[in-house]
């Protein structure tokens, strides 16, 4: 109860205000979620990269998310050539089950659950899904039949891909940004993941449940919370690492689809409802899953 508390109620209730300001004034999603890709989110990644510390810790983590994402995709793909979805599908399929909702979720259940050296291992975990994101995420996504060019073309296209470099620069050279510069990151980069929640509450108002391919949306729901976290736990245990970090792995491996997963088809039209839905159903069902994992690893 504490951790539907504290954690999960805020999120379904802004999920809830978006889908309740989309029924009453019908207002067009795709804007916003144009805002939210090309504008808010570079400012979120900036503050990332420019605060916290990247240590000697992110190459591990880097080798085992790395693994992870690899074995989802080689599955996911497996799983849609055996119910025989097209490319479209295909790719929905993989934003839903490849990408865990790391920021606005895995941290708030890490901090509540654990101390300053698991939040350690947290963000640095949520620095590389960020990466991640911006790059195979937007793959997946722009990818299209006609080749590999467009959807690199789209990967270079996105803003928050070169504020990275400079954050970590500056992170590491220890150079301050002006405190009135970083006051303007702080404003935008803390209103992104409200609004990105809030545009999935409001592309959940445009779903047609009868249309709702449930089969496939309760498949990705399992491997985004049961059969993500099982790969983490055995790559963690054949690599003999800290329970400390194990556990951490573990959790962050469990987390629900991502919202920005939401974003990246709504923008490149890679079935926004089929998507939006998956991280509903799993964000609802991660209350259970990981409630389990956490009396189980602690």
């Amino acid at each position: 109860m504490n951790i539907f508390e504290n954690v999960m109620l805020p999120v379904i209730l802004i999920f809830v205000s978006g889908y309740i300001f989309k029924v009453k004034t019908q207002i067009s999603i795709k804007p916003l979620s144009t805002m939210a890709i090309y504008l808010l989110l570079p400012f979120l990644v900036f503050q990332t990269f420019y605060k916290y510390s990247i240590n000697s810790k992110f190459v591990t983590i880097i080798i085992v998310t790395s693994i992870i994402l690899i074995l989802l995709i080689i599955m996911g793909v497996a799983f849609s050539r055996f119910w025989s979805l097209d490319s479209n599908e295909r790719d929905a399929f993989l934003l839903s089950i490849c990408f865990p909702n790391s920021g606005n979720f895995g941290i708030p259940i890490i901090m509540f659950a654990f101390g300053s050296k698991e939040l350690q291992y947290g963000m640095v975990i949520m620095i590389f899904h960020n990466i991640l994101m911006g790059t195979v995420g937007i793959y997946v996504a722009s990818d299209k039949s006609s080749g590999v060019k467009e959807a690199l073309k789209n990967i270079f296209k996105q803003p928050m891909n070169y504020v990275i470099l400079p954050a970590i620069i500056l992170n590491k050279c220890n150079i301050v940004v002006p405190n009135f510069l970083m006051k303007s990151v702080d404003l935008i980069g803390n209103a992104t993941i409200p609004i990105i929640m809030l545009v999935l509450g409001m592309q959940l108002a445009d779903i047609h449940l009868k249309r709702v391919d449930w089969r496939t949306a309760g498949w990705a729901s399992l491997f985004r919370l049961v059969i993500s976290p099982l790969i983490a736990y055995f790559i963690a245990t054949v690599l003999m690492l800290s329970h400390s970090m194990m556990v951490v792995l573990v959790l962050m491996a469990a987390m629900p689809s991502a919202a920005n997963t939401t974003l990246y088809a709504i923008e490149f039209d890679k079935k926004p409802q089929y998507v939006s839905i998956c991280t509903l159903v799993s964000t609802i069902f991660s209350v259970v899953t990981i409630t389990m994992i956490l009396n189980w690893m602690i």
